[in-house]
């Protein structure tokens, strides 16, 4: 079999060829199509915006554009509403009804600046949103001015708010000097020029440049400008390359309050200073935060001890050592009774004496303090209780004295009320008026009197005396008791306007009194 060998050879390029051909072809427009990502083509113009809902699909690049100057914050439909909701009035609404019409077109609001037209429509499902500025097409047909109408409207915000600021905002070079700065910068700066002298560049420097040089990331300056009050400012840097962006933030509030928080600890600090009760604050870890020059008296603490800021059983202890806190009968139970102080004084509840054994007495208190903190006062009343243990044996001397009188007496007050009897009253009258009297007024005592004596005007003209304000006579009468024995009354005005009722019989000891139904009559003892 005779075989054509090049025919074949030929036949076998050109389908090698043709492979080849092919599969370049196939490369070519599978590339192509996958070179555009859009449905619309990368050099389309004008503002289109394609949405599924609020999931936006795609968008020219002049929507894009406008979207990313948007001031919204979010996703793009939330970007897209709120470029156009302060443009186009009621947008919103006129958008939710989109479905029942189909199509819906706008027209910005007169105070919107430059006039759009909005057109949104409803294909498939899809919403296709598509801005005009007829003004700006007819003349740049080839721009899109919308999106660059809003990165200049974020332009002149971005300048009105620098402008407006009442922040001093400056840039400087890499050599110091100011190369840009905002109207309150220049406003501070004018201040400091001699009268008649303009504003010239560059820019007057009105703080050092210590922030500058050193890298300082913050930092207080004053400005004393000329014929005015001194001003303060905190100082903050920002690294941009070689040159620095800088703010200054008025800081006189801060530094009132900071001058009158100074001089205020400084009052309190001297006024703990004079101050003769000694106080220990405990901090929210019960470690000792401050203290007194008082307290070095009263504890008979060394300084260096209070000053490395002991805890508060460390203190507690060392006043024990001291012999500064009274001696319990163990250990244990003087640990618990300080466990029971600290409880009690952070509700404010715990003021106790403490008697010492080297006589001194103290009164203690614990207060509460902010954030947890606790504290301890101690008031040396040695000679507070002295005073009171001697006026109270100066009163019980006294009683004594007038219960050894053989005549009962009883003391009132200017206001009619009992101060004080003694034992021969109650063995007279049957009674002591501290415990069987609800009211010890004069009234109540001239009713139990009258009650066991016979019917006399004495008893109204006594309550009367006593109830008597000025100057008063001492007077006197007798009264006949029930069992017959005769009493000798007589009143006394003291000092005060207090009155002294005094009570003594009149039949000698060795008389009994014997009662008649009718008249009572005395019979002397065989």
């Amino acid at each position: 079999m005779h075989i054509d060998w090049m025919l074949a050879f030929w036949l076998g390029l050109t389908a090698i060829v043709a492979a080849l051909g092919g599969t370049l072809l196939m490369s070519s427009m599978q590339g192509r199509s996958n070179t555009r990502a859009s449905i619309f083509f990368e050099n389309a113009s004008g503002t289109v915006f394609l949405f599924d809902g609020e999931t936006l699909l795609d968008a020219t690049p002049g929507a894009r554009a406008l979207l990313q100057a948007s001031t919204g914050r979010g996703g793009p439909w939330v970007r897209l509403l709120a470029y156009l909701a302060p443009r186009f009035s009621g947008f919103e609404d006129r958008l939710a009804q989109l479905p029942g019409e189909g199509r819906i077109v706008m027209s910005s609001a007169e105070d919107a600046g430059v006039a759009l037209l909005l057109q949104a429509e409803l294909r498939g499902g899809l919403i296709r949103i598509t801005l005009h500025d007829p003004e700006s097409a007819a003349r740049l047909p080839g721009l899109d001015q919308l999106a660059q109408r809003a990165m200049q409207d974020e332009l002149d915000q971005l300048r009105a708010t620098m402008a407006q600021a009442p922040v001093l905002v400056w840039r400087e070079d890499g050599a110091g000097a100011v190369i840009w700065a905002n109207a309150a910068y220049l406003m501070q700066a004018s201040r400091t020029l001699e009268p008649g002298q303009d504003l010239t560049w560059p820019l007057p420097r009105i703080f050092e440049r210590t922030a500058t040089t050193q890298g300082a990331q913050s930092q207080r300056q004053r400005l004393e400008p000329a014929g005015g009050p001194a001003q303060w400012f905190d100082l903050t840097g920002i690294a941009e390359g070689a040159g620095r962006l800088l703010f200054a933030l008025p800081a006189d509030a801060a530094v009132q309050a900071e001058t009158g928080l100074r001089d205020f600890m400084q009052t309190l600090t001297k006024t703990f200073a004079h101050l003769p009760i000694g106080l220990a604050i405990f901090d929210h870890q019960r470690q000792l935060a401050l203290f007194n020059p008082a307290l070095l008296d009263l504890s008979g603490l060394q300084p260096d001890f209070l000053s490395r800021r002991p805890t508060l059983f460390a203190f507690l202890d060392a006043m024990r050592d001291n012999s500064m806190i009274p001696e319990p009968k163990d250990y244990r139970g003087w640990r618990k009774q300080m466990t029971a102080l600290e409880k009690a004084a952070l509700s404010g509840l715990y003021e106790e004496t403490w008697s010492l054994p080297s006589g001194q007495t103290y009164r203690v208190s614990g207060r509460p303090h902010p954030n947890g903190a606790l504290a301890l006062m101690f008031e040396d009343i040695s000679t507070e209780m002295s005073r009171t243990r001697r006026y109270r044996a100066d009163l019980e001397l006294g009683q004594a004295v007038v219960d050894a009188l053989d005549e009962g007496i009883a003391v009132f007050s200017q206001a009619g009320q009992l101060v004080m009897t003694n034992t021969a009253y109650a063995a007279l009258w049957g009674h002591d008026p501290a415990a069987t009297l609800v009211d010890g007024g004069i009234a109540a005592l001239c009713a139990h009197w009258r009650g066991h004596s016979a019917a006399s005007p004495l008893w109204q003209e006594a309550e009367y005396f006593v109830a008597t304000l000025g100057d008063r006579d001492p007077w006197g009468g007798e009264a006949r008791l029930n069992d017959g024995r005769l009493v000798t009354c007589r009143f006394v005005p003291l000092a005060g306007g207090a009155t002294l009722a005094a009570f003594r019989l009149a039949q000698p000891p060795d008389t009994v009194l014997e009662v008649m139904p009718e008249v009572a009559t005395v019979r002397k003892t065989a």
